[in-house]
């Protein structure tokens, strides 16, 4: 293990085996490590998935030389052709091509610097390989979509119980390697809550454990199913669900439009649920925009509590 006092750097998975993948997606990538040949890529999904994860861990299974460029930071056409060009135009002392990592490329402006990428990848096509990671593929520019193979990282209901199952027993292994005094049944609440966003488990963990004991979620935080939130927009109960909200501000909104979303053909009349997608649509553009993002979710809750007919 490294020296790191983080855990999600201290404990990050070396190799595609170890990544706590869907199946179908794990099986892709031992191919492409089998095959030894890595083409340009894109992966898309939400914060926490493993995208960097992975893209170091093909590279370190392959030997390949990579640079990690974050495109939040340096999205500066001139720095980033600079960086490219640099790395890009070396030998590598490995042996084969380079790999250049673009990790957040859905931050780099889509008007200058995507689509001069598109000439860094088939201008060094034949000594560079480039991963972009992304959040929203819809931000990246088609072209760039055409040059890369795309990889969703998305997970399904279907794969988030042997995932869940997963991350328990990397989580149990983490707690005894940093001798921290743990019970099995107080770590699923956290993973339950913040699935699929591993990472986000894995910074809850270690918050709890300063002590070197694990305390697990305050009682204030184990009510934080949608379950519950639906039960209370259906009932109607405005000031228990602006507790609701209070209790799990802590939770990202787009996860909770989301997981609103996904569940709306089980708890909402079929007739309304086009007007719960407009609502879920509206509120989730104006939330990148808002001063009080509590305000916001409430507005949209409320306004899902008026409109909306539930089964």
């Amino acid at each position: 293990m490294s020296n790191e006092f983080l855990w999600v750097e201290k404990y990050r998975p070396q190799t595609i085996s170890d990544c706590i993948l869907p199946d179908a997606l794990k099986k892709t990538f031992q191919e492409i490590i089998n095959n030894k040949e890595l083409p340009n890529m894109l992966f898309s999904g939400t914060a926490g998935l493993g995208k960097t994860t992975v893209a170091k861990a093909l590279c370190n299974q392959l030997g390949l030389d990579f640079i990690l460029i974050n495109g939040s930071e340096e999205g500066n056409i001139d720095t980033l052709r600079g960086k490219i060009k640099q790395f890009a135009s070396s030998v590598s002392l490995q042996g084969g091509y380079k790999v250049v990592i673009l990790d957040e490329a859905d931050y780099l402006n889509p008007q200058s610097t995507q689509p001069a990428l598109r000439g860094f990848i088939e201008e060094f096509s034949n000594n560079c390989r480039f991963i972009l990671t992304c959040n929203f593929k819809n931000r990246i520019i088609e072209p760039l979509h055409s040059r890369c193979g795309v990889y969703e990282f998305n997970t399904t209901k279907k794969d988030m119980v042997t995932l869940c199952e997963s991350m328990l027993s990397r989580t149990t292994f983490i707690l005894k390697e940093e001798n921290v005094q743990h019970n099995v049944k107080d770590i699923a609440p956290v993973i339950m809550k913040h699935a699929p966003d591993w990472r986000r488990v894995l910074n809850e963990l270690q918050r709890a454990s300063v002590s070197g004991t694990y305390i697990g979620l305050s009682s204030s935080s184990t009510g934080s199913s949608i379950d519950e939130l639906v039960k209370l927009l259906k009932d109607k109960d405005f000031k228990k669900m602006r507790t609701w909200v209070v209790n799990n501000m802590d939770m990202d909104a787009t996860a909770i439009f989301r997981s609103l979303y996904d569940q709306s053909t089980t708890y909402i009349k079929p007739q309304s649920i086009p007007q719960l997608v407009l609502i879920l649509a509206d509120y989730q553009y104006k939330h990148a925009f808002v001063a009080d993002h509590e305000l916001n979710v409430v507005a949209c809750l409320t306004e899902i509590m008026a409109n909306v007919e539930f089964a």
